[in-house]
């Protein structure tokens, strides 16, 4: 390892203690450090750093001569981090300085030996399918960044009323949802959104996609595990002109008419997994699986 890059959010100037671990841990290693520009920008306007270093700003700015990506943050600076390396095929390892962290899963604590791990090359990379859309009409604000890591979301807008989302898989229609709205979720999107609205745990690895109705009218409608070969087509019903579409972070607004095509992305992302560590034990850990806290103290 001779080249990295380092990501984070405005939030994340406040665990400078763990980027200056990061920083001695890589330079010990004499290993070359880029920053991402605005990310960098805050850090010298606090004075948080003690030497210059070498940005980027955009994908452009990467290439194939990085040998790792590192996202500081939780897992929302882990999918803004997937912005930046698209199809590039550097892998990324997120170190969580956030809250509930299923993708960002270093801990603060564990910088040092996984930096050590990652030299001795005691990790695995693990592939991660992504969802990418199409709409018709086309949409401009998607352009390039037409991909999600998590999830795609169709949603209502400025009403209460539901709206009636008809969903068609490889041209043969499933049914009409009638809800808040519906999330269309990847394996590693399943412990997000989709989970709070009672969709599926999905391992990381499997060949799925996983459809889930927000707040449906019709108490039937439960999610559906799908292949992740499935063309999806939906065609929105609702009493406003316009309605949401969201990827991950990024939202914006289409009319009423827009017809959507989501299917599996040409592209995976890569993201290193410590050897001290695996899906299970995260599972574990964050959702706290055969943990009985009833006799624990409420204070």
């Amino acid at each position: 390892m001779k080249k990295v890059a380092i990501y984070g959010q405005s939030y994340t100037t406040s665990a400078i203690r763990e980027i200056r671990i990061l920083l001695k841990s890589l330079e010990a290693h004499k290993i070359v450090v880029f920053f991402e520009k605005n990310f960098y920008a805050k850090l010298q306007k606090n004075d948080l750093l003690n030497k210059k270093y070498p940005t980027f700003s955009d994908f452009k700015d990467l290439n194939n001569s990085f040998d790792l990506f590192f996202s500081l943050g939780g897992d929302g600076t882990m999918l803004r981090a997937v912005t930046y390396v698209r199809d590039l095929d550097i892998p990324i390892l997120g170190i969580n300085t956030g809250r509930l962290g299923f993708l960002a899963n270093v801990q603060k604590e564990d910088i040092v030996n996984s930096v050590e791990q990652l030299i001795s090359k005691e990790y695995h990379i693990q592939e991660r399918s992504l969802l990418s859309i199409k709409t018709n009409p086309y949409v401009k604000k998607f352009q390039e960044l037409y991909f999600a890591l998590n999830e795609i979301t169709i949603a209502r807008k400025n009403t209460t009323s539901m709206i009636g989302v008809k969903t068609f898989l490889n041209k043969e229609y499933l049914t009409n949802y009638w809800s808040d709205g519906l999330i269309i979720a990847t394996p590693t999107g399943s412990t997000g959104y989709s989970l709070s609205c009672n969709g599926p745990v999905i391992s990381p690895d499997s060949k799925s996609f996983v459809i889930t109705p927000i707040a449906p009218h019709n108490l039937n409608a439960r999610p559906m595990v799908i292949p992740d070969n499935t063309l999806l087509e939906l065609e929105v019903e609702t009493r406003e002109k316009n309605f949401l579409i969201s990827l991950d972070s990024r939202i914006t607004s289409v009319p009423k008419d827009t017809k959507i095509y989501i299917q599996r992305s040409p592209f995976t992302i890569k993201t290193i997994i410590p050897s001290n560590q695996s899906f299970l034990t995260t599972l574990r850990t964050k959702l706290l699986w055969g943990e009985d806290t009833r006799n624990e103290s409420i204070l």
